[in-house]
C-alpha cells in the first residue's frame, strides 16, 4: 500500500495484519498457518482482512479475544489451508485482494514453507453508495465492481463472492469491535454453510455452523505467485 494511505490509517487508529504465519504444534506435531482477522472503519476510509477455508468455506475461529481496543484485532484462524480477503476503501473506492495460502512440505530435515497464490486482484473497485451511513441496510449484501484496463467488468470467483460482501461491509463499520468471516468453532456449530454465510453478509454476526456442511459446494485451480499484498 502507499505510504500516505498507510500513514492515514495510523492516524485513524485502523490496524490490519494481513500477514499469515506457519506455526508447529508440538502435541500434535504439525505445522498449522496461523492468521489474524482485523481492521475496521471509520468514516472516511477502512481497511479490513478475514479469513475462510482455501475453497471459499467458511472457517472457525481458535481465538476471539476479548479488547478495549476497536478497530483492530478481532479473531485468530490455526488451519493448514487458509484464504484471506483483504479490502482498503477509500470513500468509494476500493482495492481488494483474495490470496490462498498452503502449506509447502519440505524434505525430512527441511522445515515446511507457506506459500501463497493468487486468486483475485482488483484495483479501484466503485461502489456508490455510503454503506456508512445513508445506505448501511445493503451492508453485506453488495460488493464493489472491478473493471479491467479496457473498461470491461471482471467477475469475482463465485466461491467468494458471500467473503467479499461480508469484508464489504466490515471496512464500512465504524469502531469494529466483531469478526466478519471467521465464525464460531466447529464445536458450536448448529447451522449449516450457506445458512451462516448468509447471516454473515447480511448481519455481520458470528452463528454457529458446520465448515464441513458447506465444502462441498466449491472448488477451483489458482496460479502460485510468489508474494502478494494491497
Amino acid at each position: 500500500m502507499p505510504s500516505a494511505a498507510l500513514k492515514r490509517l495510523t492516524e485513524a487508529g485502523i490496524r490490519c495484519a494481513p500477514d499469515v504465519s506457519l506455526e508447529y504444534q508440538r502435541a500434535a506435531d504439525r505445522y498449522v498457518l496461523r492468521g489474524r482477522e482485523s481492521g475496521g472503519a471509520v468514516k472516511e476510509l477502512g481497511r479490513y482482512v478475514g479469513f475462510c477455508g482455501a475453497e471459499g468455506e467458511p472457517l472457525g475461529w481458535f481465538l476471539k479475544p476479548d479488547s478495549l481496543t476497536v478497530n483492530a484485532d478481532h479473531a485468530i484462524v490455526l488451519a493448514p489451508a487458509i484464504a484471506s480477503i483483504e479490502i482498503f476503501r477509500y470513500e468509494h473506492t476500493y482495492e481488494l485482494l483474495i490470496t490462498r495460502h498452503r502449506i509447502v512440505e519440505g524434505s525430512e530435515e527441511k522445515r515446511p514453507k507457506a506459500a501463497s497464490e493468487l486468486v483475485f486482484r482488483g484495483w479501484q473497485g466503485q461502489l456508490p453508495l455510503d454503506l456508512v451511513t445513508n445506505d448501511k441496510a445493503l451492508a453485506g449484501t453488495i460488493a464493489p465492481e472491478f473493471f479491467d484496463r479496457a473498461g470491461e467488468p471482471r467477475q469475482l470467483p463465485a466461491r467468494f463472492v458471500k467473503p467479499v460482501q461480508a469484508i464489504t461491509k466490515a471496512v464500512n463499520c465504524l469502531n469494529c469491535s466483531h469478526a466478519h468471516l471467521l465464525i464460531k468453532p466447529e464445536s458450536q456449530a448448529r447451522k449449516s454453510g450457506a445458512d451462516a454465510f448468509a447471516v454473515i453478509a447480511v448481519n455481520g454476526e458470528q452463528p454457529g455452523i458446520s465448515a464441513k456442511a458447506a465444502q462441498n459446494s466449491f472448488g477451483g485451480n489458482l496460479q502460485h505467485v510468489d508474494s502478494v499484498g494491497i
